[in-house]
């Protein structure tokens, strides 16, 4: 066989390798952005969950706490900001106000017992903890799809791959400032 035709039949099974490893670097980064995309899904289905309960526990409130309208107001317009968020970063502001908005609520309803008692009141609030550890479950679930991407995308040989298909890092849900202080507990 004449020599150069030993280099073809090289530079073919090279070009053939190369298309494979392409390829499947190109499906799993395809099916790692699906998992992403799947995962903030997962938290916007837990987000509207959380936000249709609100209407059923201001109702429950509401004939209990006549003097606490400003707190009522902020979980009413909370709510509507998560309603109507179009970005996941206003989801994530949205559903941030509306967390502070509830644990507002929760704290000045201490203050009536007879509330504490309805069990109207006690169900939505086992309600929404269930859906609050819900939320928790899918960012966490979100943070670790974004983890495993980006380490897929930054890392040879998938970093030479995503570059030439215009992928880029994505960002992992943050907690904010605000919720990163521990609370005071005094007795």
């Amino acid at each position: 066989m004449d020599p150069i035709w030993w280099i073809l039949m090289l530079v073919g099974i090279l070009v053939v390798f190369f298309l494979l490893i392409y390829w499947g670097f190109y499906n799993k980064i395809i099916r790692m952005e699906n998992r992403i995309d799947n995962s903030w899904a997962q938290i916007d289905v837990q987000l509207k969950r959380r936000a249709d309960l609100i209407p059923n526990l201001m109702e429950t409130v509401k004939g209990y706490m006549k003097h606490e309208k400003e707190v009522l107001e902020n979980v009413t317009k909370a709510r509507s900001a998560l309603m109507n968020a179009k970005t996941p970063q206003e989801n994530i502001n949205a559903d941030n106000m509306l967390t502070g908005a509830l644990k507002s609520l929760f704290a000045v309803s201490e203050n009536y017992p007879d509330l504490k008692a309805n069990q109207n009141f006690l169900n939505l609030q086992d309600e929404l903890t269930n859906t609050e550890n819900k939320i928790a479950y899918s960012r966490q679930h979100f943070n670790d799809s974004v983890l495993a991407y980006n380490n897929t995308i930054e890392t040879f040989p998938g970093v030479w791959f995503a570059k030439r298909m215009g992928r880029k890092e994505r960002e992992m849900l943050q907690i904010p400032e605000a919720s990163r202080e521990l609370p005071k507990v005094t007795f």
